[in-house]
Formats: C-alpha cells, structure tokens, sequence
C-alpha cells in the first residue's frame, strides 16, 4: 500500500512490475524517475499521481481524476488493460491505493514543489481541484477553452434574404409518415449563418454532409466576394469519403455557377491543412503564421485530440468561421481528449433560449420542437446555442434493423437490444464455441446472404484478372485493381480488443491461415497477393495517411514482369489509385481484422463485431454504437460469450477532462 513512509525505491519496484506486466508504459516510470532525479526527497504519492496521470494520457484521458480514482481504481485506470485474466490481485491499483484518501492526496499534491496550483509557473504537474494534469495538457485544455469562449461570443450579422436562401436549398418541407416534420438540416444553417462557432452533430444518414454543402452554398452565396473556404478531416480515410460525398452534391445545389465554382470538393488532412514538420510536435501554421482561410469545415470531429484541436485553434485567424462535423456518439480519438462528446453533452436537451428558438422559427419557418427539448437560460447555456443535432436518419429509417440496434444501444437499453439482434435479415447473431468454429469461418470467407465474406475479393482477384498478354499500361488492370478494393471493402471483421484470441493480432494471422489452406492465398504470412494492408502512420512522401487501406496485387512491368505492388486508392477524390512497392511500406500491417477504432470513419456494406470472452474496460456502449454503426446494409454480431454484450451496453466512455468547466467558467 502506498503511504507516507512507502520510499521511491518501494514505489519503483511496484511501477516495475506494471511495467513488467504491461500495464504501465516505460514512459510513465520514466516521468516518476526523472521526478525523483530532480527531487531526490519527493513523496511517493506525488510520484505515484504523476505517473498515473501520464498513463492516463496514453488511455485518452487528459489528467488524472483523483477522486474518481479513488472510488474504482482498477476501473479508473484500465487496469489489468483488456480484462487480462489470472493475474495476482497483489499488484492490481485497488490494493496499493486503499490506504490513500482523497485529503491525503490532493494535500501530499499540494505541497510538492512540482506542482503547480493553475498559474504558478516552471512547475511540470498542475491540481486543479481534483484533477492532476503535467503541464503540457493542462495548458493546451485552457488554451481550448479560451479560443472556444471567444468563438461561441461571436455572433455575426446576418443577411437580410436568409429567409429566402433557405428556402432555396430547402425547397420542400420535411414530411415523414404523412406529418411535416422538423427540418433540423435547415435549422443548423440558420444557426451557422449567425455565428463564427457551430457544431452540427448527428448520427450517420442524419445529414451532416449535406447540410455543410447547403450551408457554405449560403455563406458563399449571401458574401458578395468569394469565400477562402477549406474542408477538412482527421484522417485520409474520413478525408476521402468527404471528398467524394461533397463533389456528388455540389453539382445538384440550386445556385448559380458562381457560388457553386467556389465550393471546393477537395478534404484534406488536418495534418496536412495545418503543415506537419517532419520529427516534430509543430505545424507551419500557428498564431504567428494563420491559415489562409475565410471558413472551415472539419468533418469526423469526434476523432480530433486536444492537442490537434488546441493547433486547430491557434492557426485559425479570428475571423474566419469555424464549422464541426460529427457523431457525439461515437469513440473518442485514440489520443488524449473527447472534445465533441465534452462539447455536446447537453445536444440532445437542445437548452436554446426562449429568444434563440423564436429567431430560429422566424427565419426558417420552422417549428422547432421535439420531445427531448428543453429550454435553455441566456448566458449559463451560451455553448447550447451554438450546437444542433440533426435527429433524423435517412440511412437508418424507422424500419432499420440496424438503426434500431444502434439507438437501442446508445440509449443503454440492453433487452432491447438483444431483441433486436436477429430481428430482421439485416442483423444477426453468431455464437462463436471455439477458435476454430465452422460458423466463424464460413462466415469470414462465405459471408451469410446477400452480405458476401473475404472469399468474394479474392476470387475475384483470381477470376477477373486481365488476361495474359495484357499490355502493362492497359486501364484493365487498373480497373481490375480498383475492383479488387471495392470488393474487400465489402465486408470487414471488427473487434474491441487487440489481444487475446478475439483481438485483431491473433485473428488476422487465424484468417491469413484459412484462406491459404482453402487456397485464396499463395501464403499466409509476409508479402503474398491478396494481402492487405492498414498504414498505422502519416507517410506524406508516399501520400499515404494513418487508416489507408491496401492491397498487394502483382501487376507487369514494362519489361514484362510481374511485380507485386500495393494498391491504395487516392485521397484526393479523383477515384484514382496509387501503386507502391511493398519495401518502401514500413509502417502497415494486416488488416483482415482491425479495432472499432481504427475502422471510424469508414464503412462497409457488411460489418461483423466480434466481442471478447469477458467484460473489459474497453467495452463500452459507446465502442458497440461504433461499430454497428460502420454497416451500411449487414451487421452480424460475433460473440464467444453471452452476456458480454448486454454488459458492455451498460458502460460509458468516460473520458477525463476539466474542458467544460473551464469553458464555463
């Protein structure tokens, strides 16, 4: 137990042990050594706090929440990570912090010379009241904070025909069922028209995509000289699917080829949009150098960390408008921060003000109501005002079998939930007994129904391949690698953990393997045809962002060989694809099976979710809502377990932050 008396050296070995036991990275013991290097004499418990809250930081955290700590230290803390089993309780942190109070802590914190109370400066660990945060993040939280504040406080005029430009692009009334309905599409453009700060938010088919088409359309249209406007994503994939979406509608807009010629199509990454310097933190552009831009759009704002929003901010001058995209319902960013769910915390009450709602009904013409609204005050809920969640799913109708899954899980409803799954031929749900179960494999490589497996792209690989002779330059085998991805985009294998024998390492091998002896693959391990391949970094010299997806298809040379190469699709919109040579990828792996995280921002027209044999701390509605919302058409849940599911339904994310409070302070 960690006490008063317990020494630096007591306290290392059990840091050593986590370590050893991987629950505890290097450079969390690290901090604490360096802390003790610099301060030979400081309290274990201060030591303790500070490498808590680094390996909070590597678990999406901001700061380290004392209390919270306290009450459920295993829960808190992840730890054993991904419901590790038959390890001794000796080491778990609910037996060394039982001993420590919450006064005893925040007391032994205080005191330390490392750390600092808010402002005192030149100490590397800041308490503020019952959260621990190393300096860098607390200053990049406050920074966020404070650029946020002056944003939701800037109300701009608006132009006098609004009304008659949001008739334009809404030109029907939104009827459902023979009743009109609450337009929410043309309501979240009348509230950007009015301010440099929005966050439209909603599920997929809500209609964020469309909505942000509509309201630059208006923007650009009401300015009276063309708008600097750029669109933005987390990630090449998230950038691509933007991309592509957007160019689709700007040609249907009902405006003039004036305003529509200055709508850009093209997304870029944010790292791209900002600058990345090579082996650094930095962008090229930040406060002293501003992006070039009059608005932005940033789609897929779930995913964006702290750190990447607080250089968001900082490089964006103070006039242009700034415009979030997302689904406050889905997981946060791998990093530290969940900066759209702290933000939309309040989305689904609305809480506009009397004086808000009545603005909104008198220049959109519609009736703002819906029955989870509730009213808001001037000045408490000023964020409020600035945020609509568009609530209808075009995608997920009422008669959804996957839309009906997914609410009832968001909602926490777990009998509903299960009554849903085998509800309908779009959901499913497969007992797995064992590694080797027939259903699982035949479902990974025949699929069920209509929703085809792995076998389909690689027969047709096989199949469609350009006959022998084929000119190297021919577009055949363009048009055979393109169908190749579009294929095995079809369907993917989606799991909540990343070891274990349900984790993304052991499956990926375990699938390589079946298809090899069912003879799809000429291998199953290394570089062989068919393989494909998740990039797990930014590669900007070969253009390829973290979450490309490849595959390696062996394609003629102009001497006549045939060489393997990978193919990528572009991220710049034009449908096109890129060819690389596998020893020039250094940073992929196999991605037969990949983590609900890594799948955000795409979509499959059949998704499978297979869940670990016992409940973990991973498992979260909000990791389930994920991943059944990546199927466009099948879903199928994978379970070795029952009961996990339900579990997991009852779980939140819960992602330490002091984000809201300082911005409301």
């Amino acid at each position: 137990m960690i006490t008063t008396n317990t020494t630096a050296a007591e306290l290392l070995a059990l840091l050593d042990r986590w370590v050893e036991l991987g629950w505890l990275r290097p450079l969390d013991r690290a901090l604490a050594v360096f802390f003790i290097e610099q301060q030979p004499d400081t309290d274990a418990r201060v030591l303790l706090a500070a490498a808590l809250a680094s390996h909070q930081l590597g678990h999406g955290h901001v700061c380290l929440d004392l209390a919270a700590t306290l009450a459920e230290p295993d829960f808190a803390l992840s730890l054993p990570p991904e419901g590790e089993e038959g390890l001794a309780d000796v080491w778990l942190p609910s037996q060394w912090l039982a001993s420590l109070t919450l006064e005893d802590w925040r007391q032994a914190l205080a005191c330390s010379p490392l750390v600092a109370t808010s402002h005192e400066p030149e100490r590397p660990l800041v308490l503020q009241g019952e959260r621990l945060y190393l300096r860098r993040y607390w200053s990049y939280e406050q920074g966020v904070a404070r650029a946020l504040a002056a944003r939701i406080a800037d109300d701009r005029a608006v132009p006098g025909d609004l009304p008659d430009w949001l008739d334009r692009l809404f030109p029907e009334p939104l009827v459902l069922n023979g009743e009109r309905q609450t337009d929410w599409q043309k309501l979240a453009c009348a509230l950007a028209a009015s301010s440099g700060f929005t966050l439209i938010t909603g599920g997929p088919g809500t209609g964020k995509t469309t909505t942000v088409v509509r309201l630059l359309a208006l923007l650009q249209g009401t300015a009276g000289q063309p708008l600097r406007i750029r669109l933005a994503a987390p990630t090449g994939k998230a950038a691509a699917r933007l991309t592509e979406s957007i160019g689709a509608q700007v040609a249907s807009l009902p405006v003039n080829e004036a305003v529509r010629a200055h709508i850009p199509a093209e997304v870029s990454t944010l790292h791209r949009l900002l600058g990345s310097l090579p082996d650094s933190r930095h962008f090229r552009h930040h406060a002293g150098n501003p992006l070039p831009l009059d608005v932005l759009v940033v789609d897929e704002a779930s995913m964006i960390d702290l750190e990447m929003m607080h250089g968001l901010l900082a490089a964006l001058p103070a006039h242009a408008r700034l415009l979030l995209l997302g689904d406050k319902d889905q997981l946060a960013s791998v990093e530290a921060g969940a900066l759209l769910g702290d933000l939309c915390r309040d989305a689904e009450q609305g809480l506009y003000t009397p004086e808000r709602l009545a603005w909104l009904e008198a220049v959109s013409g519609e009736q703002v109501a819906h029955p989870s609204l509730k009213a808001g005050e001037p000045g408490r809920h000023a964020l409020a005002q600035r945020i609509l969640m568009l609530r209808y799913s075009r995608r997920f109708a009422g008669v959804s079998g996957i839309g009906r899954l997914a609410e009832a899980v968001n909602r926490q409803q777990p009998e509903l939930a299960r009554e849903q799954l085998g509800g309908s031929e779009e959901v499913a749900t497969v007992r797995i007994r064992g590694e080797q179960d027939r259903a699982l494999n035949r479902l990974l490589h025949d699929g069920r129904g209509q929703a085809l497996g792995y076998g389909h792209y690689l027969e047709l690989l096989r199949d469609k391949r350009p006959a022998a002779g084929t000119a190297f330059d021919d577009s055949a085998w363009q048009d055979w690698a393109k169908g190749v991805l579009n294929a095995f985009d079809r369907f993917r294998l989606l799991c909540a953990v990343r070891r274990g024998p349900w984790g993304v390492e052991g499956l990926n091998a375990r699938i390589a393997g079946l298809l090899h002896r069912r003879g799809l693959l000429e291998a199953e391990e290394g570089w062989y045809e068919g393989r494909p391949v998740l990039v797990t970094r930014n590669d900007y010299g070969l253009g390829l962002m973290n979450g490309d997806i490849g595959i390696a298809l062996r394609l003629p040379e102009e001497d006549g060989r045939h060489v393997l190469r990978v193919a990528f699709p572009r991220n710049d919109g034009s449908g096109g694809l890129r060819f690389v040579l596998p020893s020039r990828l250094g940073e992929v792996e196999t991605v037969f099976a990949m983590t609900v995280h890594k799948s955000q921002g795409s979509e499959f027209a059949h998704t499978a979710l297979i869940l670990p044999e016992a409940l973990n701390p991973v498992l979260t509605k909000e990791l389930l809502y994920t991943g059944i919302t990546r199927a466009r058409h099948w879903f199928t849940l994978l379970e070795p377990r029952k009961g996990v599911f339900e579990q997991a339904i009852q779980r939140r994310v819960e992602r330490r932050s002091g984000l809201l409070e300082s911005l409301t302070r």
